[in-house]
């Protein structure tokens, strides 16, 4: 995978959008519909944080608070008593991985060592390790609850699209199509699901983001309608 790729992997707007939405709800704890779900392999900084406060005891939160504050540090100089940072983006991986590790040991099969499992899938895929990151990935998935399972899996997926494991991805896509969670819509799963199949399932793809260019809910709308035009379905 060339750089341009995993800086897509690691930095996707649509994910961005859809985090933002979930903070508000979680914050003004009000029930909402979420849109989107999670891209492949990307840092979503901050979400295990307000994903399991409430559900963790306050020494486990804590741990997951520090060492998500490690991944979104910033690179380069800086002197903000309040802003974590490293001197390269080498260092702060580095740094990020071990906290999770840790993490991971610490806390065993539990949710919060699910959700490290996942942020080193992340750090692994971005670096292009991906045997690292699968096997990351997948002990997410098989400890984790299924929201974020769902996230692990989704992720995974995207992933094995970009190593050209259509097969691989198409299965997980449609178990998530079939399941979706609050973490992976089913919106989500549709789009990317069909950006994976329009080459060899053109009718099947354009099924799946017609109704889907015209939703009222204009992120969904903007993604699909995106997605209909980079696979060139007619």
């Amino acid at each position: 995978m060339d750089k341009v790729e995993r800086e897509h992997l690691k930095h996707d707007r649509f994910v961005e959008e859809v985090t933002h939405s979930v903070e508000y709800a979680v914050g003004h704890k009000k029930q909402v519909t979420l849109y989107g779900g999670i891209a492949a392999a990307i840092l979503v900084v901050g979400v295990g944080v307000w994903f399991f406060m409430g559900k963790q005891a306050e020494a486990r939160q804590a741990d997951l608070r520090e060492a998500i504050l490690i991944q979104d540090a910033a690179v380069g100089p800086g002197s903000n008593p309040y802003l974590k940072t490293y001197p390269t983006q080498a260092e702060k991986e580095a740094a990020a991985l071990k906290a999770f590790s840790d993490l991971a040991a610490k806390h065993g099969s539990s949710e919060v060592g699910a959700v490290a499992k996942y942020y080193q899938g992340v750090i692994y895929a971005d670096q292009g390790k991906y045997a690292e990151a699968e096997t990351n990935f997948k002990a997410a998935i098989d400890t984790g609850d299924k929201d974020y399972g769902s996230l692990a899996k989704y992720s995974l997926a995207q992933m094995y699209a970009r190593q050209n494991k259509k097969d691989e991805a198409e299965k997980l896509l449609r178990s998530l199509l079939a399941s979706p969670t609050i973490l992976v819509s089913k919106e989500q799963a549709e789009i990317e699901l069909a950006k994976l199949i329009a080459p060899t399932k053109p009718d099947e793809a354009k099924k799946l983001l017609e109704p889907l260019r015209t939703s009222e809910r204009s992120t969904v709308s903007r993604w699909a309608v995106t997605a209909y035009g980079d696979a060139k379905l007619k």
